[in-house]
């Protein structure tokens, strides 16, 4: 219960505040529907009458020039209404996340394959497909650029480098007593949601007279920015269009830009022909034609003193950009900024380079960079270890930051409440990495074929969006007269729980039933101008504004009751559905109606900006992030060095989450964050063969984790009574991204167990994801190094 004479929960009295909703394990809202199929997504909705089907042509080169296309074979098919290309957009062929000059269509100059060339429409999703690929087109090729190293020699980039820097790195490493270099190569990662990108675009009764308006139904995390980029390609002011997202089938960060794409697409054949139309990848199409996590090369040095304490750092990051900036920028931004993790670096140089390449451009995915960033650092504590023949756990210890080493970043934010050494030591303690660190090397010394491997990682990652302007949302919220509630925010539901989260929360603040809060669809009618539903801020931005615009509704209900009563407002409780003055007390919703006859609103649309964060993009230094979660992971692998395969027999996780708003959707994040990061670093691999084509375009030659990946022993914990010292919502911390970091965990695992191989003297090279081919690459390596010395 949270009454007007109490305070807002802090991290002092959050125990004695009481609460009834907020910190109970409630099912996700849609959870009934997902398990019995009935959860309507975009393609199961009804179509209206006279609905078409659109499907793209696509580039079949990786690198060439448009000189003609005939279409002539494909309109000439039963049901084939037209075709439509940048000659046919009205408005502005650009559909750019942030820097201009990225088309919807190509205009001749054909960089990557599966470049969108032109969109064709027919009467069903079938006969658009196979007009498809009945057009002919008339391409010169072009020698493709494909490797982000060879790129880098050319210098050919989408965006100018970037820089964190602090100290002198140089200098530091030169004098350091200890001097350390390596290469690391990490691969990309496909969404693979299990709903493909889709958009059903309705024009308006009058369309496209007077009063014309355009609905488009998008699989986004970015409603406003759909709205915004379909105005701009039709020529319409944003007032015309609205987009309406209500689920969708997985996101990821990959429907954070690139569902634009595909929703304009749809909007420009509804606006062409004045039809409803509706537009969905087969998985082949959306592997090929939209982008995925970046893959990196990172070349570094480093210098330490005989402790192994980091004295000064270097790193150089190389990003596949593919052929255009898209969210190539900030994902590099937050790799630079987390290429510290949990370790104070005096003297850091950390730059990065968006490598322009003839493959499609990368986007966000869950992370952002991130995951990149702290890869790279624990690749570098784990060789440094292994060099000076220390314990890792050790070497991560002295390099924490803490008091005897420092608390600033390299980009200058300041590390506050640290729960590092909390987090770290706890899970050791709780995973018995002592008594499991002796087993595993007897089971070594008598195992030559099978190997086993355990690994800890620490995790700190910031929360924010990188550009300052994002980190603000709204909410809308509505109480009836006979007290039944209607949410509405920015943030959308992509099967992370967020709807029910906010709900929970607006429930909180009335002290109402959660079912008496009705849940709505996403609508940019309701409330505009949001920021995408991504860099983890879900639930504190729209979880925040919810709890703005309830409270404003609640504390003028109070006031109405407490004339009603004729005492003071410090004296009205709202409990269990009811209002209580002392003695006497009447229903929710009995006094909703009183508010309403008092002539009182009871409707409020409240704005949320994340408070603290500044952050200035040429020097790359300021405070970009509001707080830093922290978490752990322990890892158990067994390697068959004759074969390479590899399996995850065990897994421990710590999470911190502040004070959690909803544990039982918490502890789903964090396993599925932390299976979907072990993908990555094991078995996810994208593959281009010379010619640019991807090879690796379905889930026959992608492979993600199964249920047979997770491991036998999974043993995952949120970090008890550590409520967030900043004002979040009800002193909460995010969740979505932050645990996929510790699915890193099972990579160094895998390092262990080759290392294993040569009694731990040296320190293996190996590259991400750990395949069977690159686990067995790195045995060879290092049992030729072992040869040699």
């Amino acid at each position: 219960m949270i009454a007007l004479n109490q305070p807002f929960p802090t991290p002092d009295n959050i125990e004695k505040v009481e609460r009834s909703i907020i910190g109970h394990g409630v099912a996700h809202d849609s959870a009934s529907r997902h398990v019995v199929g009935s959860a309507t997504y975009i393609d199961d909705m009804p179509e209206l009458p006279d609905t078409l089907h659109a499907a793209f042509i696509l580039s079949p080169v990786a690198h060439g020039r448009l000189k003609g296309m005939d279409a002539s074979e494909a309109l000439a098919q039963a049901g084939v209404v037209g075709i439509w290309g940048v000659h046919d957009i009205s408005g502005i062929n650009d559909v750019s996340p942030g820097l201009p000059g990225e088309p919807l269509f190509a205009e001749e100059l054909l960089d990557h394959q599966g470049r969108a060339i032109a969109v064709i429409a027919a009467i069903s999703f079938e006969a658009a497909y196979k007009a498809a690929k009945l057009v002919k087109l008339d391409i010169e090729e072009l020698p493709p650029v494909l490797d982000v190293e060879e790129a880098h020699r050319q210098k050919s980039y989408v965006i100018p480098q970037q820089v964190v820097q602090q100290g002198d790195a140089k200098t530091a490493i030169a004098n350091a007593e200890h001097q350390f270099s390596g290469r690391l190569s990490m691969g990309g990662q496909d969404h693979f949601y299990l709903e493909t990108h889709i958009a059903y675009a309705i024009p308006g009764e009058n369309w496209p007279h007077e009063n014309g308006d355009m609905l488009v139904h998008s699989s986004t995390q970015h409603p406003s920015e759909v709205q915004h980029h379909v105005a701009h390609v039709l020529g319409l002011h944003a007032h015309a269009v609205e987009c309406q997202v209500r689920r969708m089938g997985g996101g990821f960060g990959g429907k954070e830009s690139q569902a634009t794409i595909i929703a304009c697409a749809a909007a420009l054949v509804a606006a062409k022909t004045g039809r409803p139309c509706k537009m969905r990848l087969k998985r082949r199409d959306d592997m090929i034609a939209t982008g995925k996590r970046h893959d990196f090369v990172v070349h570094w040095q480093a210098g330490t003193d005989s402790r192994g304490r980091i004295k000064g750092l270097d790193i150089e990051f190389l990003a596949r950009a593919g052929n255009l900036p898209d969210l190539t920028g900030p994902v590099i931004a937050r790799a630079l900024t987390h290429a510290d993790n949990s370790y104070f670096i005096e003297h850091a140089h950390f730059i990065g380079h968006a490598c322009k390449t003839n493959t499609v451009s990368n986007t966000a995915f869950r992370g952002f960079g991130g995951p990149q960033g702290i890869i790279a650092i624990e690749a570098i504590v784990d060789t440094i270890a292994r060099e000076l023949r220390l314990d890792p756990n050790q070497l991560r210890a002295i390099n924490y930051y803490g008091d005897e080493t420092g608390d600033e970043t390299p980009y200058g934010q300041k590390v506050e409440d640290n729960r590092l050494v909390q987090v770290t030591e706890t899970l050791l303690n709780s995973s018995e990495w002592q008594k499991r660190r002796v087993e595993i090397d007897a089971y070594n010394a008598t195992n030559p074929l099978i190997r086993r491997g355990l690994a800890m990682m620490p995790v700190k990652f910031g929360i924010s969006f990188n550009l300052t302007a994002l980190n603000q949302a709204g909410a809308l919220v509505h109480v009836y007269q006979d007290g039944s509630v209607f949410l509405n925010h920015g943030g959308t539901e992509m099967g992370q729980g967020l709807f029910v989260k906010v709900a929970q929360v607006v429930a909180e603040v009335f002290q109402i039933d959660l079912d008496m809060v009705r849940i709505s669809a996403t609508a940019t009618g309701k409330v505009p101008n949001t920021s995408a539903t991504a860099a983890s801020t879900g639930s504190d931005l729209n979880g925040m504004a919810a709890f703005k615009a309830a409270t404003a509704i609640k504390t003028r209900m109070t006031k109405v009751a407490a004339e009603h009563y004729s005492t003071e407002e410090s004296e009205i409780i709202f409990r269990g559905n009811r209002v209580y003055a002392g003695n006497e007390s009447m229903s929710f919703g009995e006094l909703a109606k009183l508010t309403w006859f008092k002539r009182v609103q009871l409707s409020e649309a409240a704005h949320y900006a994340t408070p603290k964060i500044h952050w200035d993009g040429k020097t790359m230094r300021g405070r970009p992030f509001f707080y830093f979660t922290y978490g752990a992971a322990v890892a158990e692998v067994a390697v068959d060095t004759l074969t390479g395969e590899t399996r995850c027999l065990r897994a421990d996780l710590l999470q911190d989450v502040g004070f959690p708003l909803n544990p039982a959707i918490d502890l789903g994040q964090i396993e599925g964050a932390f299976v979907q990061g072990m993908g990555w670093v094991t078995c996810e691999e994208l593959w281009w063969d010379k010619a640019g084509r991807l090879c690796t375009a379905g889930p026959s030659t992608y492979k993600i984790p199964g249920s047979r990946d997770v491991p036998e022993i999974f043993n995952v914990r949120i970090l008890e009574n550590a409520p967030n010292r900043e004002e979040t919502v009800f002193r909460s911390k995010a969740i979505g991204e932050p645990p996929l970091m510790l699915g890193i965990s099972v990579w160094l695992a895998i390092r262990d167990a080759i290392a294993s191989i040569a009694d731990h003297q040296f320190s293996p090279e190996l590259d991400a994801p750990a395949t069977p081919e690159t686990v067995l690459k790195s045995i060879m390596k290092l049992r030729h190094r072992q040869k040699q010395e």
